[in-house]
């Protein structure tokens, strides 16, 4: 048959209304960000809303769990909690101990700022969405592209894209990797992830105590554009959607390599 999918039905009627399907909401700006909650509402009109995020900001904590301390979980409302812990964290305890019922898509964001070429890669925002994956579950990864700004029209855009993942499916071991430009959404282009050269900003001090420090700042790229990378259509004012994949395995790579075999 090919390849497996993640399908979700919504056909089901009961006597009165209509089954609304389950999300899950997560971020790594921490529960009080303003993106997650412009997202949650947004998403509140087409399903079952539960936000379990983290309890402080998480940024660039990429695809980590905890395991070195125990993790708190605190409700803060109906279906509303926090976890002292990664986005990780959170999308994996809710599945296994917060929600009585797995969801049926997983959403991460509206991140502040953007989720963009090699940056999937350190990106918690990312992660929460790749968890989700990992139960087999469909996620998709949600960034505005400026720190600050109207999250709404990000947030109406996602949930439109959730209804259509929740309608097709998604294949297995895939997410959505979705940025949103600031204002007005004037269209958007399934793209892929494009690279970029960095030059990291780290500034060298000694603390008060005479240690050596370094601190890493936001890195300062140049994009090597093509018309069809995410940058791209960021660039162009469009939304960029990008499939990811949780298998990294780099398969033209490992048919080359099998002539390595009797080393």
């Amino acid at each position: 048959m090919g390849e497996d999918f993640f399908y979700f039905s919504i056909s089901c009627e009961r006597e009165v209304e209509q089954v609304k399907p389950k999300i899950l909401v997560t971020n790594d700006d921490g529960y009080f960000s303003e993106g997650i909650a412009a997202l949650a509402e947004a998403l509140e009109k087409i399903g079952e809303v539960t936000v379990v995020a983290p309890a402080s900001e998480q940024s660039a904590t990429a695809h980590s769990i905890t395991l070195t301390r125990p993790l708190r979980v605190r409700q803060l409302g109906e279906r509303r909690y926090s976890v002292d812990g990664t986005p990780t964290d959170c999308v994996l305890l809710a599945i296994t101990k917060i929600l009585p019922e797995r969801p049926d898509i997983v959403l991460s964001g509206i991140n502040h700022g953007a989720n963009l070429g090699d940056d999937v890669t350190y990106s918690g925002t990312v992660a929460g969405a790749l968890e989700a994956s990992i139960f087999k579950l469909p996620g998709i990864a949600v960034s505005l592209t400026a720190r600050e700004g109207d999250f709404k029209p990000a947030a109406g855009f996602a949930a439109k894209l959730a209804q259509r993942v929740l309608k097709e499916g998604l294949p297995a071991g895939t997410i959505l990797n979705v940025n949103v430009p600031p204002g007005e959404i004037r269209g958007a282009r399934f793209t892929h992830q494009g690279t970029a050269s960095s030059v990291s900003n780290i500034i060298e001090g000694v603390d008060p105590r005479g240690k050596q420090y370094y601190w890493i700042g936001v890195q300062k790229v140049s994009v090597n554009e093509d018309a069809c990378n995410d940058f791209a259509a960021v660039n162009d004012g469009l939304v960029s959607i990008t499939p990811l994949r949780t298998d990294l395995t780099d398969y033209r790579l490992l048919e080359k390599l099998k002539a390595w075999e009797n080393l």
